[in-house]
């Protein structure tokens, strides 16, 4: 099981592994035929969805400088939520959607709600949390380097690899 979906699971939720099973047929599944009431797409431009005809054409069109940003899940969520359901997008997008479902979108009824978290917002609120032992990220850490091994360490978790989910540099 990837790194990730075995975070998802620790925390006690449901995971679908979309390398090996079809997520619109689990979540109808799972929800008999309505669908979830809301989706989220928290991946954005950088989608990796793997075997779907759109998946591998967004892919092949950002290879080749045509398209900026590959949208399965943002389509995917549209296709999956229930009628009259929400979507949440706080996964990042830089440029034009291409195939972008509008229609089923609108004939359903979805609201889509989506932008930048607001970091300076939530973060000093957040790090009270911390500090009174409310919340306990340490979890979601799975490096712990020196400043200057960053550029590294982004390779690292760009790539995927070594299991990495967060890493914590130390000036």
């Amino acid at each position: 099981m990837p790194e990730r979906l075995q975070l998802a699971a620790q925390s006690e939720a449901e995971t679908i592994n979309f390398k090996e099973e079809d997520v619109y047929d689990r979540l109808m599944e799972m929800t008999k035929g309505r669908g979830p009431d809301r989706c989220i797409d928290a991946v954005g431009c950088e989608a990796h969805g793997s075997g779907s005809f759109d998946s591998v054409l967004d892919k092949a069109k950002a290879t080749v400088m045509l398209a900026t940003d590959r949208a399965h899940v943002i389509r995917q969520t549209i296709t999956c939520c229930r009628k009259q359901g929400t979507i949440s997008v706080p996964g990042v997008y830089v440029g034009m959607i291409d195939k972008f479902p509008f229609g089923p979108a609108m004939n359903k009824g979805l609201t889509i709600r989506m932008g930048q978290t607001h970091v300076q917002r939530y973060l000093q609120p957040l790090l009270e949390k911390i500090e009174e032992g409310e919340i306990d990220p340490s979890f979601i850490i799975t490096h712990r380097r020196a400043l200057e091994d960053g550029p590294e360490m982004y390779k690292t978790f760009r790539d995927k690899e070594d299991g990495c989910i967060k890493v914590v540099l130390k000036p």
